[in-house]
């Protein structure tokens, strides 16, 4: 999925990640997270290309408001790896050891950003 109108689309998306992404985040994620909630852990739909620890009503842990980072492909896939190196002192100790499967879910994420889902139409 590509945005219509645009030379280059902010978020290009693969259709078949974005589906196996939807299943992976429901299992892999969805215990802790919801798109539209704040759960255990923060609401993620437009947290692709949000700075980490920025929802409002969340309370994130020191180490997660004080990180400097955009939540990109890269950004996502390292902490997805292993977020406790990524931003000592989180609570997030979950683990994504599988790359196929981070990709997926970070394509679904994607997908559901701001900038995709508005171009998608």
């Amino acid at each position: 999925m590509t945005s219509q109108g645009d030379s280059v689309p902010p978020y290009a998306v693969s259709e078949q990640l974005v589906v196996k992404g939807e299943e992976l985040y429901k299992r892999r994620c969805g215990g802790c997270h919801s798109l539209d909630n704040n759960r255990i852990g923060p609401r993620h739909r437009d947290v692709y290309g949000r700075k980490a620890g920025t929802v409002a009503d969340y309370k994130y842990s020191k180490a997660l408001r004080n990180l400097d980072v955009i939540w990109t492909d890269q950004t996502l896939d390292e902490w997805l790896v292993n977020p406790t190196a990524f931003a000592k002192g989180t609570s997030m100790g979950f683990r994504l050891k599988k790359a196929d499967e981070r990709h997926a879910i970070i394509e679904y994420l994607k997908f559901l950003s701001s900038a995709s889902s508005a171009n998608a139409q």
